[in-house]
């Protein structure tokens, strides 16, 4: 079984983190990914950078151009990755944009994450649509779940379509804006939350966008399977270095 689908089994809320490759530093990578799987953390976000992420706020943005000026690319990536499986065991996500992706060869770049042992992808600008027609059949090839994303805006028909067409988890986003947005969930955000946990779909959601400490991930897990932190942890990688990570999932996952 995927290790993506295994951890949704799991009798408890996920805690994901993103965190961009190559950042602070190009060698980073790894050891980043290592210190989050001790730190308790459930599953890992790997960005991908891109000179063009049009979903990703102001931090995230910062982190891509540092990485990319830093000489991340998608095969200095994958060859970080080459021993990753040998130390680490939650699932890993690559989240990244469709370009560079389509670029490398789409089931070229599949095969790399099979052979590595990511089990899934992100990739907001790549439309379910196309996925579900052009894509689908590779990603399964080689074992991958694609997360697809859904947010307040999306209507009731295309969620249902979503969840037909996923076999993971729903990337919920709390908000139509960009990450790293304000702190704390007013009662729109949560009537969205609830609204979707109503629907009873098929594959859990993990709510990301706006969680950065106990009390929102606390407010999104109450309606969802788990939540993802990406701003807040990048912001404190930049501020407190990579070597305090044990510090900020702890204080994420208690008072």
């Amino acid at each position: 079984m995927n290790r993506i689908n295994q951890k949704l089994e799991e009798n408890k809320k996920l805690l994901s983190i993103y965190f961009t490759a190559g950042y602070p530093n190009i060698n980073d990578t790894v050891s980043v990914i290592k210190d989050l799987e001790k730190s308790g953390v459930d599953m890992i976000e790997i960005g991908l950078p891109f000179s063009d992420p049009l979903a990703d706020g102001p931090t995230i943005q910062a982190s891509s151009t540092t990485a990319l000026h830093n000489g991340m690319t998608s095969d200095l990536l994958f060859n970080q990755l080459k021993d990753i499986r040998k130390t680490v065991t939650i699932p890993l996500i690559i989240m990244g944009y469709f370009n560079p992706m389509l670029q490398y060869g789409v089931e070229v770049f599949c095969k790399k994450c099979q052979d590595v042992g990511i089990d899934g992808l992100i990739i907001p600008d790549l439309p379910v649509d196309v996925y579900n027609e052009s894509y689908k059949s590779i990603f399964q090839k080689y074992g991958l779940r694609n997360v697809l994303l859904i947010t307040p805006q999306t209507s009731e028909e295309r969620i249902r379509f979503i969840d037909s067409v996923s076999d993971g988890f729903i990337y919920m986003v709390s908000s139509a804006s960009v990450t790293g947005g304000s702190s704390g969930f007013g009662a729109a955000q949560t009537d969205y939350f609830k609204r979707i946990a109503d629907m009873k779909l098929k594959n859990p959601q993990i709510i990301g966008f706006g969680i950065s400490d106990n009390e929102t991930f606390t407010q999104a897990t109450t309606y969802a399977k788990g939540a993802i932190i990406g701003s807040a942890f990048i912001k404190h990688l930049t501020q407190q270095g990579i070597n305090t990570i044990n510090n900020f999932t702890q204080h994420i996952l208690k008072p």
